[in-house]
């Protein structure tokens, strides 16, 4: 049975113990016990309102039955980000209902949490503390009648909250608090929000139980979208479903994952926070929603990197990542007065890899825009020149040492990945410009292809080991290197592959998870201290290579076992433990990306296998 806690002195709750629901604008961790445990607002990256699951005062909303022995259960109403949690005992059952409103209709952002009598008389208890600017900010509470209040932050650009209720609310220790009885198939809701002038939601249940079916019908219409009817149909919806909460509905850009500071050990250091966009997941994200029907999540995507792509050539160059809204993100900064997950310290906020060089992000983007050239939009005069000035800079830079795809911190190198990327850079620039007769240098951006290519055959091969080495000179071998056959650099059939296939199964794989790399006599090759748990992203790429080898057999088992690694309403974090345990940032879209990769080439495969027989 799942870990449960006492509300009045609660533990933390495992990472994959909770759900996720959200508006396109921010997201919400919910806890099999109905607790609001991490909520950042108004944005994905604004400061937190809820963080107790990095530490006990982080601030939570707690919503709950009284009932001895219960037993939480928690699922999602099928084909949408809706919520039910139950807790069922032989007293009695509720059921939480959370949501946050979408449809055309539902213009204030706002969450809404309504609890059930499913059978017998239940008493229940609510306590809404928000804790504001990563609780960092005092509050003022403010009554404006027995079932509304204001929770007033100190500080001008932090959020006055509204809390409103069906129910009388009492302030205690600054905190809104309701105790309440339901009798069967009664209910009571609390709705938080911005609005501080209007009637309570909460006293008008048609308008409530309308936003509740056109958010159902928003999620549901948006699932249709997708043709897709292939095998694990269920998970790869899942994770579509994780992907679209995860993009803004105002910029188009995706964030890495929900969450910050969440460790990737427990008691580590790799404590970071993902709620910024990457450029590198942007041709995964296009080639995810482009293979499932959903073409204008990965055209406003592709408009979004546009923008950023400009800027960089005309500035200062291409960062790593960026904010939501394309800005530069503040300065990676530790919040020393949070106890950490499990007292894993530091919790980090912004991120210093924005600075480092990451030379592989110019493979990744230019192959979302070349498959957003092909399939969603054709590229405009401006996007081109872009692309034909980035093309020119990496021809005096792709052959210099970077930080590369895992940002180490332990000083740059010559990475296989970037000098692999380097290449699909130059690979779809040159196929851009002959397919559709675009000017540019392309005898300049061959040779360096070409170049490249050699180098990577000439000084990555470890002979004596037979596989592609982390770096030049490396007998270590990185996970990234998954990645070679899947972008067109190497056949999938080629004797170096295949022995570097099988190195990777032998040196990283355990079971059916893959380490992104291994510590050597001590010693992590990202330069930081403490062991890690197995890459799922990373899991779910070799997988794919399997299958790509004609290993179908094997490649389905593993994939299968893999699923069954999920948590109980279908969500990944970053990583895995010992244990099985969640790990890192949660949910992160990577993982979710290369799931619905791997599930449906493996089924294309599949399917073609039988039709061969």
């Amino acid at each position: 049975m799942s870990e449960t806690r006492n509300l009045s002195s609660p533990p933390f709750m495992p990472i994959e113990n909770h759900a996720v629901i959200g508006d396109l604008r921010t997201t919400a961790l919910i806890a099999l016990d109905g607790a609001v445990d991490m909520m950042c607002w108004p944005r994905f990256d604004s400061p937190s309102i809820f963080a107790r699951l990095l530490d006990d005062d982080g601030g939570v909303f707690e919503l709950a039955p009284t009932l001895d022995g219960g037993r939480h259960t928690q699922f999602y109403v099928p084909d949408t980000n809706i919520l039910l949690t139950r807790t069922l005992s032989h007293e009695g059952v509720s059921e939480i209902s959370d949501f946050m409103p979408l449809g055309p209709e539902n213009q204030i952002q706002r969450l809404v949490r309504r609890i059930k009598s499913v059978r017998g008389e239940i008493a229940c208890t609510m306590r809404c503390a928000p804790r504001f600017d990563y609780a960092r900010a005092r509050h003022t509470v403010r009554r404006i009648d027995d079932q509304v209040v204001l929770f007033l932050p100190e500080g001008a650009r932090l959020p006055t909250l509204r809390l409103c209720a069906s129910v009388p609310i009492l302030i205690e220790n600054g905190d809104g608090v309701a105790r309440f009885t339901l009798g069967v198939n009664e209910s009571a809701i609390f709705t938080l929000d911005a609005e501080l002038e209007g009637a309570n939601p909460c006293s008008d249940v048609p308008l409530l139980s309308e936003s509740f079916k056109s958010t159902a019908n928003f999620w549901r219409e948006w699932v249709a979208r997708s043709p897709y009817r292939g095998r694990w149909h269920d998970p790869i919806t899942r994770s579509l479903l994780v992907l679209k909460l995860l993009t803004s509905a105002e910029f188009g850009s995706m964030v890495a994952a929900a969450t910050f500071g969440l460790p990737e050990t427990v008691g580590g250091e790799r404590n970071w926070d993902y709620r910024y966009t990457w450029v590198r997941d942007s041709s995964f994200m296009i080639y995810a929603f482009m293979q499932t029907g959903h073409r204008a999540e990965a055209t406003d995507f592709i408009r979004w990197m546009h923008a950023r792509r400009g800027e960089a050539f005309e500035n200062e160059g291409l960062r790593v990542l960026y904010g939501i809204d394309g800005r530069r993100i503040s300065t990676e900064t530790d919040l020393t007065h949070f106890k950490g997950y499990l007292g894993s310290k530091p919790v980090r906020i912004g991120n210093a890899a924005e600075d480092q060089l990451q030379l592989d992000i110019y493979g990744e983007l230019l192959d979302a825009v070349y498959m957003a050239d092909r399939f969603c939009e054709r590229l405009s005069y401006e996007d081109w020149m872009s692309v034909t000035v980035g093309m020119d800079w990496l021809c005096d830079h792709w052959n210099q040492p970077d930080e590369g795809i895992w940002e180490v911190r332990g000083g740059r190198r010559h990475f296989l990945h970037s000098r692999v990327m380097c290449w699909v850079a130059f690979d779809r620039a040159i196929r851009l410009a002959q397919e559709r007769g675009l000017p540019g240098h392309i005898a300049l951006w061959t040779r360096e292809r070409n170049a490249i290519y050699n180098d990577v055959h000439k000084n990555f091969w470890n002979e004596e080991r037979q596989f592609f080495g982390q770096s030049i000179g490396s007998d270590t071998i990185d996970a990234s290197c998954l990645l070679m056959p899947l972008v067109g650099f190497i056949g999938d059939g080629d004797p170096r592959w295949r022995s570097t296939l099988r190195a990777v199964g032998e040196l990283l794989l355990d079971d059916s998870h893959v380490y992104r790399y291994r510590a050597r006599d001590g010693v992590n090759e990202d330069g930081l201290n403490g062991i890690e748990g197995t890459f799922t992203m990373c899991s779910f790429w070799y997988i794919e290579c399997l299958a790509r080898s004609g290993d179908l057999l094997q490649a389905r088992f593993l994939f299968e076992k893999m699923l069954a690694y999920a948590n109980h309403v279908g969500l990944f974090a970053e990583e895995l433990g010992p244990a099985g345990e969640h790990l890192g940032n949660f949910p992160q879209a990577f993982t979710h990306l290369a799931l619905i990769r791997a599930g449906q080439y493996l089924d294309r495969a599949l399917t073609s296998q039988m039709g061969a027989v």
